[in-house]
């Protein structure tokens, strides 16, 4: 006859399982806290890592520092984007202007060097950016009747950071703000950017708001577009009635920066999209990231700072004498 255990002995045992199982489920739980990594699912079949310090970047083999405040997200050549702790929808100020510009260009497409067509300024963008100087918003000098082209608009979006000269290019490009706002989201979605809300052109609705991993998405196709990357990387233009107008990225030209665009206002604090060319393991690599939310009293030096600090981190030292063709520049204290 075979022997049976008694019933207790085999509830014993079973408890003394499930223990087992629970106290190694909270001994993994403790080694994935420790090695710092979670995943984020988001459309489109990408996963986005989302590390909490840079032991965990595994394969990447680049260390990473993220911001102590803030959020920040990298993507090191084309790997996948590797997003830093914190990552949450927050106002991203001027850092909305490369959806913007990224439209403007997909329905008007430019060669690298070409004007484009003419955009005629009307009253009301004359009366809309005097009320938005009375805001203390960031604009450029404009006068009705003026003729910019599509080129000079997007300098006067991009280098300056001109609020208005984002309602001149939705209107000009999808009829009112409205439409084009629309357009924004839409993109927002058919890129993966699930955490995203765009409620203006400019930026400066803080309910426009965004993750540094998702910026990071339009961040990377907008700068697959020619014209776009070679209007974020001059650092002056001169326009019609403005004249002069500077680039607010003051890295540019040094250290390998060739882009993107600050974002500062008193919601998101210091915000800055970036790309720099460094060598690393011997080889030219592309750093794209974004950091979000960076505090102190002069916001786009604060956006500035935790960027540069990521790139050097990543490339293993500061960049090589041989990229550093600019002193550092004075940076503005006007936000963008």
């Amino acid at each position: 006859m075979a022997y049976r255990e008694p019933a207790r002995t085999t509830i014993y045992r079973a408890r003394i399982r499930r223990t087992r199982v629970a106290a190694l489920l909270v001994v993994i739980a403790a080694v994935a806290s420790t090695l710092g990594w979670r995943l984020l699912a988001s459309t489109g079949g990408q996963r986005v890592a989302v590390l909490r310090d840079d032991r965990a970047l595994g394969d990447a083999r680049h260390a990473v520092a993220w911001p102590v405040y803030g959020q920040a997200a990298v993507q090191i050549g084309d790997s996948s984007i590797q997003a830093g702790p914190n990552q949450h929808p927050a106002a991203i100020a001027s850092v909305a202007k490369v959806m913007t510009a990224y439209l403007v260009l997909r329905d008007h497409p430019l060669q690298v060097g070409e004007a484009g067509p003419a955009i005629t300024v009307t009253d009301a963008d004359v009366a809309d950016t005097d009320r938005r100087r009375e805001q203390a918003e960031s604009i450029v000098p404009v006068a009705a009747g003026e003729q910019l082209t599509e080129l000079q608009a997007l300098e006067a979006l991009l280098l300056p950071s001109a609020n208005n000269i984002a309602a001149v290019l939705a209107r000009w490009d999808a009829g009112s703000s409205d439409r084009f706002v629309a357009r924004m989201n839409a993109a927002a979605r058919s890129l993966g950017m699930v955490h995203t809300r765009y409620t203006d052109p400019s930026g400066y609705d803080d309910a426009t708001v965004s993750t540094a991993a998702d910026q990071l998405r339009i961040v990377a196709r907008a700068m697959r577009l020619p014209a776009f990357a070679s209007i974020v990387a001059v650092p002056s233009a001169t326009l019609p009635v403005a004249g002069n107008v500077r680039n607010t990225n003051t890295l540019l030209g040094r250290d390998g920066f060739v882009g993107v665009k600050t974002g500062s206002d008193s919601a998101a604090g210091g915000c800055f999209a970036f790309r720099a060319v460094r060598r690393i393991e011997g080889k030219r690599t592309r750093i794209t990231g974004v950091v979000l939310g960076q505090p102190g009293d002069d916001r786009i030096a604060a956006g500035l700072a935790a960027g540069e600090a990521m790139v050097d981190r990543i490339a293993g030292r500061p960049a090589s004498p041989e990229l550093r063709q600019r002193p550092r520049a004075v940076v503005p204290t006007t936000p963008p």
